[in-house]
């Protein structure tokens, strides 16, 4: 991606979090962490594991309440109006969370229903979703028919069918090989181009965080830096963004999978 920023800085923030903070006993997992999202915007979260990333989409989606700070959502504070702040989100969690057993149309059909989205509008939207992604021909075949990759894009469609302004993407493509991962990291950057969905993808893979307009660089529950890749590796004055987290954190890149990603000197 190029270092054009395609957001909308004009209109209010998609997502606003305000000194957050989240501990668990005498663990910090959270400590006043600050940011926001704008409309059609793709920022990456990128920090190894440990790092809080899980503990923040915890709170965004409504899972768990911070100790303190605030957290909007299209404008709607998630503790006063959780019903609609939640609401404006879409979610593709680490896990995978389609029913297998179910064909790829019905897995879609009962996410509609939860959202109580009539039935004509929602064969049509579950149409539209499967065209995108080249879909509409698996629609009857049962989830565990698709490759990971296809499976994952499934996800995203489901996610989407609600017509969220936000969409949180958890480690998403966990367990993918390299040729699915671009793929599906290209489809989520052409929603923001070409949609305007707002997109916070959470990685530990740096390759993934430099397609981003910004990245928030997360470490030991603190936000240590917020930037486009150009800048957080001119900043660090660095020859890449891998080179530039090393600088910051300690956190040194290292293969798996054929992936660049992130680990802990000494860690196992």
């Amino acid at each position: 991606m190029n270092e054009t920023v395609a957001e909308d800085k004009s209109s209010p923030a998609v997502l606003e979090v305000g000194a957050v903070s989240k501990s668990y006993g005498t663990l910090k997992a959270l400590d006043r962490v600050n940011m926001n999202l704008h409309k059609g915007e793709f920022v990456a979260l990128l920090g190894p594991n440990g790092a809080g990333k899980t503990t923040l989409f915890q709170l965004l989606t409504g899972l768990f309440v911070p100790d303190d700070g605030t957290i909007q959502i299209l404008g709607h504070d998630i503790r006063r109006s959780p019903v609609r702040a939640l609401g404006g989100i879409g979610v593709v969690f680490q896990q995978p969370t389609l029913d297998l057993d179910l064909s790829v149309r019905a897995n879609l059909v009962y996410h509609c229903r939860l959202h109580g989205i009539p039935r004509t509008e929602a064969k049509q939207r579950i149409t539209e979703e499967l065209e995108r992604l080249n879909l509409v021909e698996r629609a009857a075949d049962p989830a565990r028919s698709l490759s990971g990759g296809n499976r994952r894009k499934v996800e995203v469609a489901r996610a989407l069918l609600h017509n969220p302004g936000l969409l949180l993407m958890d480690e998403a493509t966990v367990g993918l090989d390299p040729g699915s991962r671009a793929s599906l990291v290209d489809y989520v950057v052409s929603l923001c181009e070409q949609r305007k969905i707002s997109v916070l993808w959470s990685t530990h893979l740096v390759d993934e965080a430099e397609r981003a307009h910004r990245v928030f660089m997360l470490h030991k529950g603190n936000l240590i830096a917020d930037g486009t890749p150009a800048t957080l590796t001119a900043k660090a004055e660095r020859n890449n963004l891998a080179e530039a987290f090393l600088s910051m954190t300690g956190v040194t890149p290292g293969p798996s999978d054929n992936d660049q990603i992130l680990t802990v000197k000494g860690s196992n």
